[in-house]
């Protein structure tokens, strides 16, 4: 019988658990959105960090603005903010028991997460919200002040629903107490990700207080950082697993691949912990790894997703065992995306690729394709535009990538080659289908959409060869335009 995870239970369960003494642990950190990518990474990170017996002073509060956020609150706080991490490889699965995690604030609870910011024992404010969750206004590529939810918080600075504006009234609190402002770190998946941040909360801040903002953008850190960790979502079968595999009763499990990386700016003047003992990169410019990371990586999963979401392929472990899955993402990674990506310091690029392709392959994440092609409005223009624009610019081929959005065009269309419906994967799904079915016998109206293609839509030469491609996928399909693109 499963053994329930809890503080009691601890020293019974058979695994990995925390070293140190958690009723010495305190809140030094707030983080906004505790799924399941910040739970198996930037709390990874900090539980290593505890086991030497060190950053005992900056364990997690948690924090959250959606009704869902109550869901995974409560199971959490059922478990003494307990819960598990199954690192996987493709030979084994390591569960370990994280602690580092000590409260999690009622979601939408704004005068409790405001006091909270206002504590001087709070050094750090952390997100993971989503790539769709800083209000970018996508025709600007910029923070839009006049989205309802933002106006809505400048219109009642006190009563903030939104992250920033929580955020916004917390500095406003510390700078009312005469207290140093704590640092903002995000730590979504998003270019530039501390500098986005910046912007939202300095651009929330200005439509009710711009002193206020003038002084956020002065005195508040937002470093940028790349994040890195396969982490697919939890459901009943992990729920399962952790129970069958290892006799563990836990509502809130995260599987994950056992990679890891976090490279981050060093900017916190409020205090950090010393994360570089266990793992944690330190740069002065995150933007080489960045890019590295949008392009080689996220690029490569949506080389891999479209075609594979096409062939009815549910896994992707299964789409790189295709035969044409693998080629068609190794002969675009080599000839197009790699060329377009700046060195690296330390840093083999060829290598990074590899092991992308390993991590992709790995059979026990369980990771899915539809995960992978999900919110492509939002995806493309961050991973896969850029390279097309940058290739075109310098006179370079764009085969590879003109395959890839018509590989994405085709599956908006909202069926696969088998005729199997695509159940509605995008936040503009509706709108994206619409356009697709259009782009059938009009192929520029998927290239006319500017928030996503910008100025690149418009080139003659991209213009062609995805016309070409997207006429050959309704033809023939996905399995055989690859081969003519291989073949080639």
């Amino acid at each position: 019988m499963a053994i329930k995870l809890n503080n009691e239970n601890l020293s019974s369960l058979g695994v990995p658990a925390p070293g140190y003494d958690r009723g010495q642990l305190k809140g030094g950190i707030v983080h906004f959105g505790l799924g399941n990518f910040h739970r198996a990474h930037q709390a990874v990170y900090l539980d290593r960090l505890m086991n030497t017996g060190k950053g005992l002073d900056f364990a997690i509060v948690g924090a959250g603005v959606m009704p869902s956020d109550a869901r995974i609150r409560d199971a959490l706080a059922a478990q003494d903010f307990l819960y598990s991490v199954v690192e996987q490889s493709a030979e084994a699965s390591d569960p370990r028991i994280l602690g580092a995690t000590v409260d999690y604030l009622p979601p939408a609870d704004a005068a409790a997460i405001i006091a909270k910011l206002s504590d001087p024992e709070i050094r750090i404010a952390s997100l993971t919200i989503t790539e769709g969750g800083y209000f970018i206004d996508a025709s600007t590529g910029h923070f839009n002040p006049q989205h309802p939810a933002i106006a809505a918080d400048g219109a009642a600075p006190d009563q903030p629903k939104t992250v920033f504006g929580m955020l916004v009234a917390g500095l406003r609190a510390r700078r009312e107490a005469g207290q140093q402002p704590f640092t903002v770190m995000c730590c979504d998946n998003i270019p530039h990700n501390g500098d986005v941040t910046r912007e939202a909360v300095v651009g929330t801040a200005r439509l009710s207080d711009p002193e206020l903002a003038d002084w956020i953008d002065a005195n508040v850190a937002f470093p940028n950082g790349m994040v890195d960790r396969i982490t697919p979502a939890t459901s009943d079968r992990e729920r399962a697993m952790i129970r069958d595999d290892f006799g563990i009763d836990d509502d809130c499990p995260v599987f994950c691949e056992d990679f890891i990386q976090w490279v981050l700016e060093d900017n916190f003047p409020a205090g950090r912990p010393a994360l570089e003992e266990v793992g944690v990169e330190f740069v002065e410019d995150v933007a080489p790894w960045e890019l590295m990371k949008l392009r080689i990586l996220n690029g490569g999963h949506a080389v891999i997703a479209y075609p594979a979401g096409l062939m009815d392929i549910h896994f992707v472990h299964e789409a790189m065992e295709n035969e044409l899955v693998r080629a068609f993402l190794e002969k675009l990674e080599t000839e197009e995306i790699i060329p377009a990506v700046p060195p690296v310091p330390n840093t083999d690029l060829q290598a990074y690729f590899r092991k992308v392709e390993e991590r992709c392959a790995n059979p026990k994440i369980g990771d899915t394709v539809r995960r992978l092609c999900l919110d492509g409005s939002n995806r493309q223009p961050k991973f896969i535009v850029p390279t097309i624009a940058d290739r075109l610019k310098a006179g370079q081929g764009i085969e590879g990538l003109a395959l890839e959005s018509a590989l994405w065009c085709r599956y908006c269309a909202g069926t696969t080659d088998s005729g199997a419906e695509i159940a509605p994967n995008d936040p503009n799904w509706d709108r994206l289908t619409t356009v697709a079915k259009a782009a059938r016998d009009n192929p520029s109206d998927w290239l006319a959409m500017a928030d996503i293609y910008g100025e690149t839509g418009k080139n003659p030469d991209f213009a062609r060869a995805f016309a070409r491609w997207l006429e050959m996928l309704w033809d023939k399909g996905a399995e055989a335009t690859l081969r003519s693109y291989l073949a080639a």
